[in-house]
């Protein structure tokens, strides 16, 4: 019996999904920032001096929203650029890309702040559903088969929490984002190998925050929750580059 019991372990072990509590975090020298739909690569900067100060290199990737296609090339590009481990980190949207793309043998860590993590070939917009939407949602208008957030709706539901000045800015910024991303499906799912990270917003008016702990939990990734909205990498810089910089291994600042 004590054989079988050794050997059951072992084998469940060896077909458990990889897990931090039992992976060495990989000291990273850079970070791939990946913005998410209705937003453009300033979206993150609260926490990008947060990171270079830790001595981090870090890149902002201007997702070019048109396509999934466009959006996993415009980031290959920039981690082609990069020397070294590397921690790809998405919000919203975006972590439909950095699941695609983060397979890339450069990748060290994965980072999920209030974001997508969809499963290879999965119906996002289905799984979706079965959590109720975002009020942000109902301020989404579409002109030619692009979207934008209504300033009332980015305002209230998008950027609640962030400082009303700041928010007014990053409506005026916000990029348009086409219709058809919503339902593109990746053919790769990097969460199943790479260690993985995710900041759930408490707040969040848009992804659904049961949603955000349902993705953090099947990916087995380590999770904080902060009370935050959608953009807690603009309200929260502080609990989100902390995130960033454990992913990388590096201390808090």
């Amino acid at each position: 019996m004590t054989f079988w019991r050794s050997f059951f372990v072992a084998a469940s072990l060896l077909a458990a999904p990889l897990s931090l509590a039992h992976a060495q975090t990989v000291k990273a020298k850079n970070v791939v920032l990946v913005h998410g739909a209705w937003a453009d690569g300033s979206s993150w900067s609260e926490v990008i001096p947060i990171l270079q100060a830790a001595g981090l290199n870090v890149t902002a990737v201007q997702n070019p929203l048109s396509s999934l296609a466009d959006s996993v090339e415009a980031t290959k590009r920039v981690l082609a650029e990069q020397d070294g481990p590397t921690v790809l980190v998405a919000h919203s949207w975006g972590g439909t890309v950095i699941s695609q793309v983060g397979t890339d043998p450069k990748v060290s860590a994965l980072v999920y702040v209030a974001a997508r993590a969809p499963d290879a070939n999965e119906d996002f917009v289905a799984l979706s559903k079965q959590f109720p939407a975002g009020p942000a949602r109902a301020g989404v208008v579409e002109r030619d088969g692009y979207t934008k957030l209504s300033e009332d709706a980015f305002l209230k539901y998008f950027a609640n929490g962030v400082k009303p000045e700041q928010a007014k800015e990053l409506y005026a910024v916000q990029w348009p984002t086409a219709a058809s991303i919503f339902a593109g499906r990746t053919t790769e799912a990097a969460w199943h190998s790479k260690p993985s990270w995710y900041a759930v917003s408490k707040n969040d008016y848009t992804i659904n925050p049961d949603l955000e702990r349902f993705l953090a939990k099947r990916m087995n990734a380590t999770t904080i929750e902060i009370d935050a909205g959608h953009l807690s990498l603009v309200s929260h810089r502080k609990e989100v580059a902390n995130l960033i910089l454990e992913a990388a291994g590096y201390g808090r600042s």
